[in-house]
């Protein structure tokens, strides 16, 4: 038998209009979870913010969730079970609607196909970042030659380059391979961090030849 989640009604058997309502943290995204017309089980409520607290690991923009419970008649399945869910990112809307004759495996659902919006998403970040690091490179690459065949200007300032400014930040423990992600999505061609195996900070660059390099520190 499939799990379900229970309409509200009152002692006469009525369900009642009232939505639920609540506030739930999934990691550091907050999660509004709403019941139309019904209420919403501990269990049901902690399932489903539990596979969206996965989210955040594919797509680190996202800033807020909301999803939205309520039953519903369909010919194929009956009564039908129905997940709403809505992310918002960072400039960006995205939306899920599933429905069966089980509220988890909508929410499994509407899960799977956000997923597959962020990394059809994430992909056009990250091919965008790349042509926009090309682009720059030519540029510099033009600028480097004309720089070349012009005349030195006796006159020019040669002294010797110098620190212009200093930049602190903290750094999360994390893998290389989350490092690389964060890079292409901040759209640098280096990226500081701390290794989470070794707990030594590391450096993630750019390659000319368009791979990557990473600076472990020895000893």
């Amino acid at each position: 038998m499939g799990r379900v989640a229970v309409s509200r009604s009152d002692s006469k058997g009525r369900r009642s209009p009232r939505s639920v309502r609540e506030r739930v943290p999934a990691g550091d995204m907050p999660v509004r979870v709403q019941g139309k017309h019904m209420a919403v089980t501990d269990a049901l409520r902690q399932y489903a913010t539990t596979k969206l607290a996965k989210l955040p690991r594919h797509f680190d923009r996202i800033q807020d969730a909301q999803v939205v419970f309520s039953v519903s008649r369909n010919r194929s399945v009956g009564r039908a079970q129905v997940v709403e869910v809505t992310v918002w990112c960072d400039g960006l809307v995205l939306r899920a609607e599933e429905h069966s004759d089980d509220m988890y495996a909508s929410i499994d659902r509407a899960v799977e196909k956000l997923e597959r919006q962020i990394e059809k998403y994430r992909s056009r970040i990250i091919e965008k970042r790349r042509l926009d690091e090309s682009r720059r490179r030519r540029r510099e690459h033009q600028s480097a030659e004309a720089a070349l065949r012009a005349e030195p200007d006796p006159e020019a300032d040669v002294s010797a380059p110098r620190v212009v400014r200093t930049k602190r930040f903290a750094m999360k423990p994390m893998a290389a391979d989350e490092a690389l992600l964060q890079m292409e999505l901040l759209g640098h061609v280096f990226f500081v961090f701390r290794n989470a195996t070794t707990q030594q900070v590391n450096v993630l660059y750019k390659r000319l030849d368009g791979d990557y390099g990473l600076i472990e520190p020895e000893g």
